[in-house]
């Protein structure tokens, strides 16, 4: 029975707080209990907007397991848990709508115009990461995932493209890698293999499925290099080697400047380091003429 999960008496005061409460819980919960805490840890960003329903529906259990779920993580019910969020993320980013609406409220112009901001915005976003990178760190990670034979790179949501970039580009230097890309909610995880290393890509409002990944990483004896905006991502609890980057906004959309330029710096040295794709042709594909 669901209500064999004995409630805690205070209610976490942060997200970090609640993400441990939520990690230290989940193993001995039922099965009800068990879906809504794997539904939330998956979905964290949601229950600052979602309904109790909504929130029981993605779990595929009645509302009275997740009211069940809030008392047990500590709270007296739901509106308490989702205004620990909402308190979270209301100095956070607008959604799509709204940051569209601001641009055209603020007379943002033609397209050449936007396009002209963009350009401001990750010109000033490279000059920051130029000042700011953690050069220690950036040699600390090349090092890591030198001397790695597989490497796992994870990035979802904004984080996506910079990770299916990174992928593309070990693949060009013969360097054996692996997209783990969440299709079908798998995370492949089985696939960690002593001797691996990851890397793992997020940014506020952080993904929980990608902490997931590197906290299990980590948990495997995998080194976990994290790409993150700041050291005090929850990602830097997982990580060997945590690479922060600044990129500048404009009208609340953040732009992928300065972390394609830190990613293809990565990729490059490890590519370097590792010998590159022409040290690992063979003598005869050597030989013959570039296209």
């Amino acid at each position: 029975m669901d209500d064999a999960a004995p409630a805690l008496n205070t209610a976490p005061a942060t997200v970090e707080e609640f993400r441990d409460r939520l990690a230290l819980v989940s193993e001995g919960l039922p099965k009800r209990l068990r879906q809504c805490a794997d539904h939330i840890a998956a979905n964290a960003d949601r229950i600052a907007v979602s309904t109790v329903a909504e929130l029981a529906a993605g779990a595929d259990v009645p509302p009275s397991a997740l009211m069940r779920f809030c008392q047990i993580m500590g709270f007296s019910g739901f509106s308490e848990m989702q205004k620990l969020f909402r308190e979270a993320y209301a100095p956070g980013w607008p959604d799509y709508s709204t940051r569209l609406k601001n641009l055209k409220d603020n007379g943002a112009g033609s397209p050449a115009a936007l396009l002209a901001e963009f350009v401001e915005a990750g010109r000033l976003s490279l000059e920051a990461l130029a000042k700011s990178v953690d050069e220690a760190a950036l040699d600390a990670a090349v090092a890591v995932l030198a001397r790695a034979e597989t490497l796992h790179v994870v990035g979802l949501r904004r984080a996506f493209p910079v990770a299916t970039y990174l992928t593309y580009v070990f693949e060009k230097m013969a360097v054996p890698a692996m997209l783990h890309d969440a299709v079908g909610r798998l995370d492949h995880r089985f696939a960690l293999r002593p001797g691996d290393a990851m890397i793992a890509i997020t940014f506020t409002p952080y993904s929980e499925e990608t902490l997931q990944l590197a906290q299990d990483a980590r948990e495997r004896g995998l080194p976990v290099i994290g790409i993150t905006d700041r050291l005090t991502s929850p990602l830097a609890r997982h990580s060997d080697a945590v690479l922060t980057v600044p990129e500048v906004d404009f009208g609340a959309f953040r732009s992928l400047s300065a972390t394609i330029a830190l990613a293809i710096s990565l990729a490059v040295a490890v590519g370097s380091a590792r010998g590159g794709a022409d040290d690992l042709r063979k003598p005869e594909e050597k030989a013959l003429p570039a296209e």
